[in-house]
């Protein structure tokens, strides 16, 4: 759905219970049950409360019939939107109460959103204020309204108007969006407010943040519990940042054999930072490994060995001396701040062991002060292990695409992460539900290697099936790490999602495919139709480089998101570099989900120009059949188009559907005929392993 679209329901209180995210996919769902007189009866409900997946498998179809039996006598009844996410709220209580499993609220990174409570922490959020006022204090549009007070509820109605979270994502990943892209107006219509809240959350996404639960409407509320979730996401990407090879060579100390130094690479950030730590304590002669950033933290001592072997000259005998646990982590807290560190915990956040708030002190102990070699050879060995630049670039591509999909893993490298074939599965069954039999597969961990071949043999026969070019690629490839065929098998997967997301849009191609070629004749029409004259050969013409085609698609498809006034000529790099970084922010703030970097557009890569096509035609055939079905005169629990959506919509919905209808009936998928797509060629160049 479009950022401008929302599901209303009358009642407030049951409104509240679910993020737009989950009342939009709910009312998908509920939309797609009704029979042919366009009504869902309680009958209907047990079925598709078992294919909506969300009660842990604690209820069978039958069982959820006979809870319905006791409200609802009569299951032939209709049964409204609202009286539906009331029956889903009762199932889920009574699933958690079965499973005796509380719901968790939101955590660091990488956790599914509850809605079921909403509960924060005024530690953490006093924590993530202190860390705001540091870093965007001297910021020239936020200044005038900080430091925000913690005490307050200021952070989250400051965070209403999407500049606060679009500055904060800039500064834990420097250049990921075009401030000259934010609407940064004191007063902010609507429309403006909701292209900003859009832009932040693609904007996250493309840093590797997980919201997929959080929709434009929830930042727009300024739900507590969700605007701190994704700030302490947003937060911990910043501070983890240089936990990597490639940022600190140094890290390689952090192992003994050159074997290890892949398992290293495949580490999370947080799993690295606890391995420099017990590094550091175990020189320091502390006996016992932590192995979370909570409990075995609550006493103060890892820290006050930590900081002893890495700062000696502030070190004090009275902390370990001390028998009080809460005055020993104030005397670390002190310790800390002696070497700069800045205080954004209090003693009572160790003692009580807050895994949030520990990781973020220790990763700005580590920040400060790392205490890593300088020796030479193991940096230069390091140097070593990490890619190439551009497989580096494709390799964070797909790691952000897969992580903003929704699956239960979360993808650290992409590279070490798929060799067990699990993650691949779990995008296969995302991108093609039902393709994946699980009987079959094993999850992690894996201790038996030919298991991970297996899971990887389930990968490429599912890849044919889906009509992958797979010549002579076998599982044990994955399994072995060879990052050409991976990054291969990501690329054709990821396309293949793209396309299969436009078909779904078209239902009117009467089940045709819709390829490469369809995406560039859609492309040079919309320009065409504005009256303006670029056109492009194929996704490698090096006409794009300099953006001015794509600002003038973006044009086409929304005329009020671009401002000519930025817009350069894109002759000179620096031209070029501008254009391409307000191309990407323009389209993440229209609401496109993509994953490439300036430099793709400027060196024309052809893989993530044709993603960054299709994301826009995506955008602009959704938007298409939305305002074809919004209704002037919504009812209770519809979904209709609220006051965020453009007062000048570029398109009308049925012009649209239909003038595309014509262009894609005549066209099959043929990656091998045309010249104008770009499949085929990358198929050969970089599909077909040589034996």
């Amino acid at each position: 759905m479009s950022s401008y679209m929302g599901v209303h329901v009358s009642d407030q209180w049951l409104q509240s219970q679910f993020t737009q995210a989950e009342l939009r996919s709910l009312k998908s769902k509920f939309i797609a049950m009704k029979n042919q007189n366009g009504q869902v009866t309680v009958g209907d409900m047990p079925l598709l409360m078992v294919k909506l997946n969300a009660f842990n498998s604690m209820f069978n179809e039958e069982e959820i019939a006979g809870i319905l039996n006791e409200s609802h006598a009569d299951l032939s009844n209709e049964i409204d939107f609202e009286a539906f996410l009331k029956a889903y709220l009762d199932l889920q209580g009574l699933a958690t109460a079965k499973s005796g499993a509380s719901k968790q609220s939101s955590s660091f990174l990488k956790a599914t959103t509850t809605t079921l409570l909403h509960t924060i922490s005024e530690s953490e959020k006093a924590s993530y204020v202190a860390h705001i006022n540091s870093y965007l204090g001297d910021d020239p549009f936020l200044k005038q309204f900080l430091p925000i007070d913690p005490a307050t509820n200021d952070l989250f109605n400051l965070a209403k108007d999407g500049v606060l979270l679009c500055k904060l994502i800039n500064v834990a990943v420097p250049g990921t969006i075009d401030e000259r892209a934010i609407n940064t107006k004191r007063v902010l219509n609507p429309w403006e407010r909701n292209e900003n809240h859009t832009l932040c959350l693609n904007s996250a996404k493309a840093i590797g943040c997980t919201v997929v639960n959080i929709g434009t409407q929830d930042l727009v509320e300024g739900r507590p519990h969700l605007l701190l979730g994704l700030i302490s996401q947003i937060i911990k990407i910043q501070l983890l940042a240089d936990l990597s090879l490639k940022k600190t060579p140094q890290l390689v100390e952090l192992v003994d054999a050159n074997n290890d130094v892949e398992e290293l690479l495949g580490l999370a950030p947080e799993k690295v930072l606890l391995k420099w730590m017990n590094f550091h304590l175990k020189k320091a002669g502390y006996e016992k490994p932590v192995s979370n950033f909570s409990s075995d933290l609550k006493d103060g001592k890892a820290y006050a060995y930590l900081l002893n072997v890495l700062a000696p000259e502030h070190c004090s005998p009275s902390t370990l001396d001390s028998k009080d646990p809460k005055e020993r982590a104030k005397l670390v807290l002190d310790h800390a701040e002696r070497m700069d560190c800045k205080r954004y915990l209090k003693p009572e956040d160790i003692v009580e062991g807050s895994p949030n708030l520990n990781l973020a002190f220790v990763a700005q102990i580590f920040h400060q002060r790392n205490g890593l070699t300088t020796d030479s050879k193991k940096i230069s060995f390091a140097e070593m292990m990490t890619d190439d630049v551009q497989t580096s670039r494709e390799e964070r591509c797909f790691r952000l695409w897969i992580n903003s999909l929704g699956i239960v893993t979360y993808v650290n490298n992409v590279f070490e992460d798929v060799r067990n074939g699990w993650i691949l599965l779990e995008v296969l069954d995302k991108v093609s539900p039902g393709s994946v039999n699980w009987k079959q597969a094993s999850k992690p961990p894996i201790k038996m290697p030919f298991r991970k071949v297996e899971n990887c043999n389930q990968v490429i026969r599912i890849g044919r099936q889906m009509k992958f070019s797979l010549v002579n690629v076998a599982g044990n490839d994955f399994v072995q790490g060879n990052k050409k065929l991976i990054l291969a098998f990501l690329w054709q997967l990821m396309r293949y999602n793209m396309l299969q997301l436009l078909k779904n849009l078209r239902s009117h191609s009467q089940g045709k495919e819709i390829t490469d070629a369809d995406i560039l004749k859609w492309a040079n029409n919309k320009v065409k139709h504005t009256g303006r004259t670029s056109k492009i050969v194929n996704f490698k013409d090096q006409s794009l480089s300099s953006g001015i085609f794509f600002l003038e698609l973006l044009s086409a498809v929304e005329p009020r998101v671009v401002n000519w006034n930025l817009v350069t000529k894109g002759e000179s790099d620096e031209e070029k570099r501008l254009n391409a970084t307000y191309i990407i922010s323009v389209a993440r703030k229209l609401g496109c989900s993509i994953f490439l970097l300036p430099e793709d557009i400027m060196e024309v890569n052809q893989k993530m120009i044709l993603t960054l096509a299709a994301s826009i035609m995506y955008w602009s055939l959704q938007k298409a059949v939305e305002d074809g079905e919004s209704s002037p005169s919504p009812s209770n629990g519809t979904c209709t188009a609220t006051p965020d959506a453009s007062p000048a919509p570029s398109v009308n919905g049925e012009d649209e559907i239909s003038s595309l209808g014509g262009e894609v009936s005549n066209l099959n998928i043929d990656d091998v005929a045309s010249d104008t797509t770009v499949s085929s060629q990358l198929e050969n160049e970089e599909f077909t392993a040589v034996e």
